[in-house]
């Protein structure tokens, strides 16, 4: 039988095999210690994706590494934590490099202001990983970069911080979708670096606006800024604005208060012209209140910024009745000034002031439809038809593809003691009324709202008589005219120059920035 051979280990060999593994150990440590500690190279850079539920992207380069895709900045998961912002804009954001060998890059510090005026500071931290992680919400959306601005749907914007390390950017800002900015509702603050233009410095404004020329000698109801509730309206930007319009014709159609619009908008554009030669009346007229047509062009920019009159939108003529021939108001037929109108890049239309005179009121054997003058009709259905003729020439002649159609609501009057031919007067303010105060909203903004919401063709309703109708101190009373005139009349209806309308044209100017920046995104 063959004897059996006995395993062992001999101490020598232990010795030499525990020391091999040993030291593998030892410099498999001290090599992952040196990987991990390796710097970032300069040539990456982390790409922040803010994404809705659409294809549109925003990115923000911060010249990290690794790419990083947040919808929005709730329902969180994996490694990344954020505060919630509902309804809440983010006004400062940091980024910095990674901080530590566990290859975490950090955002740090969002700040958000919220709906209660509470502010909220946050850090979103994500994994460098060459795996995509996605942080997904509904409530949030980028609002604008780089601007003041605001508009509400997503937009492609991209802006790149150069400075290695840690940057700090105040030009992101996040607005719930939700939301969209009450513009009406807000109060007038007192602001030192108005107004944008001075009587000196603009001369369209005719006699009846021009109240410093006319002796006031108070300058404070130049200085009012409108502040919305829960956004801001941009600064008017005189270059900007003719960038927006360069090539087009920007039309103001409507009565005095659209005259009074137009004209605020000539003295702001003024603000960036350096030749005040290169912007004439196309045929020599000077402005006054008894020609109605205007058309001013700026050469540099090769626009045109109109004025058309119509009191009504629809056309004031004659009719016989009995043996007597009446003057009457067509409402089923537009203006016959319309084909002026037509071909423009933007239009501006008002109609309010002049559906409150005795005619208008009495509506006795003067709106007429085809060949029937009605022997009586109320304003208000008068109006509602007036509108609806207009409406329909809108939908027929304008191409929404081209043309931007905005409807201003009526501008209010504050005449106390009468009207303005019979003493009444507004003399005394010198200050907006108080926050507390609300006027009723008007039957024609009603009106006006109803029609433009069963067109095809998109309208924008400018609602301006709110915050109007806080400005008893705007009106030029006594000071339509130059000093001296003996009239007893004052005029609680316009507004001085610079003024009231200067913020209309704000209003408007946001909307056409808004569609611009939409327009990139398409």
């Amino acid at each position: 039988m063959e004897k059996q051979k006995s395993f062992s280990i001999k101490p020598r060999r232990l010795w030499l095999f525990s020391f091999t593994i040993s030291l593998s150990l030892i410099f498999f440590m001290f090599f992952s210690i040196y990987v991990l500690n390796l710097p970032l190279s300069p040539r990456h850079q982390t790409h922040l994706h803010f994404n809705t539920t659409t294809t549109t992207t925003t990115t923000v380069s911060l010249g990290l590494r690794s790419p990083f895709n947040i919808q929005t900045l709730t329902a969180l998961h994996r490694n990344y934590s954020a505060t919630q912002f509902k309804n809440s804009i983010l006004v400062s954001t940091h980024f910095s490099t990674l901080e530590n060998e566990s290859q975490i890059s950090n955002i740090s510090t969002f700040q958000a202001i919220l709906e209660d005026g509470s502010v909220k500071t946050s850090t979103l931290f994500g994994n460098r990983s060459t795996k995509t992680e996605i942080v997904s919400s509904k409530d949030l959306e980028i609002v604008s970069v780089n601007s003041s601005v605001l508009t509400w749907k997503q937009q492609n914007v991209s802006i790149t911080l150069s400075k290695k390390g840690e940057v700090s950017s105040d030009v992101l800002k996040v607005l719930n979708n939700k939301k969209e900015c009450d513009i009406p509702n807000g109060k007038w603050v007192f602001d030192e670096s108005y107004p944008l233009y001075t009587n000196a410095s603009c001369p369209y404004i005719d006699e009846g606006f021009s109240c410093e020329s006319n002796g006031r000698l108070d300058k404070n109801y130049m200085k009012w800024r409108w502040q919305p509730q829960d956004c801001d309206i941009p600064r008017f930007n005189a270059t900007q604005m003719l960038e927006l319009i360069r090539g087009k014709r920007l039309v103001f159609v409507g009565d005095s208060i659209n005259r009074n619009q137009w004209e605020s908008m000539l003295c702001l554009l003024m603000g960036a012209i350096k030749d005040p030669r290169k912007v004439y009346e196309t045929r020599g007229r000077r402005i006054t209140k008894e020609k109605g047509n205007y058309c001013f062009k700026f050469v540099d920019y090769q626009c045109t910024v109109e004025y058309y009159v119509t009191h009504f939108l629809v056309h004031e003529g004659k009719a016989r009745i009995g043996s007597k021939r009446v003057q009457t108001l067509r409402i089923d037929t537009i203006d016959k000034g319309s084909s002026r109108w037509r071909g423009a890049d933007i239009l501006v239309f008002n109609t309010a002031h002049w559906w409150n005179h005795h005619k208008t009121k009495a509506g006795k054997n003067y709106y007429q439809e085809r060949n029937q003058v009605h022997p009586r009709l109320d304003v208000s259905t008068a109006f509602g038809k007036a509108l609806t003729t207009w409406a329909s020439w809108i939908d027929r002649y304008v191409n929404p593809s081209k043309t931007q159609v905005f409807f201003r609501s009526s501008a209010p009057s504050h005449f106390s003691g009468g009207q303005w031919n019979t003493g009444g007067h507004c003399r005394e303010a010198s200050q907006p009324t108080p926050a507390t105060y609300r006027g009723e909203y008007p039957e024609k903004n009603t009106i006006v709202e109803q029609i433009i919401g069963n067109m095809k063709t998109p309208v924008t309703f400018l609602n301006i008589t709110g915050l109007s109708d806080y400005r008893i101190d705007g009106h030029p009373s006594i000071y339509g005219r130059k000093p001296g005139t003996s009239s007893r009349v004052q005029d609680c209806s316009h507004w001085c120059l610079p003024g009231v309308p200067d913020t209309w044209n704000e209003i408007l100017y946001m909307h056409l920035e808004s569609k611009r920046r939409k327009s990139l995104t398409n």
